[in-house]
């Protein structure tokens, strides 16, 4: 009585069918899946950039470090 069932899911699946038709399906689909695509490549070249800034900040300060050990 708590979940949802198999038969439930499959008559709402086949009332989104009936709403939307296959092929609006498939462009939402299409769609989504290109979304989340984006978002991966966005969330990739982040951690780039963050990793680049980190070695660029690494450098800056073992560069100071050295001036100081020089004084």
């Amino acid at each position: 009585m708590g979940g949802i069932g198999i038969w439930q899911l499959i008559i709402i699946l086949v009332i989104v069918l009936l709403l939307f038709g296959t092929k609006r399906l498939r462009n939402l689909g299409g769609d989504l899946g290109g979304a989340i695509k984006g978002f991966k490549g966005a969330m990739k070249e982040g951690e780039k950039e963050k990793e680049k800034n980190a070695d660029a900040h690494k450098s800056v300060e073992d560069e100071s470090s050295k001036k100081e050990e020089d004084k």
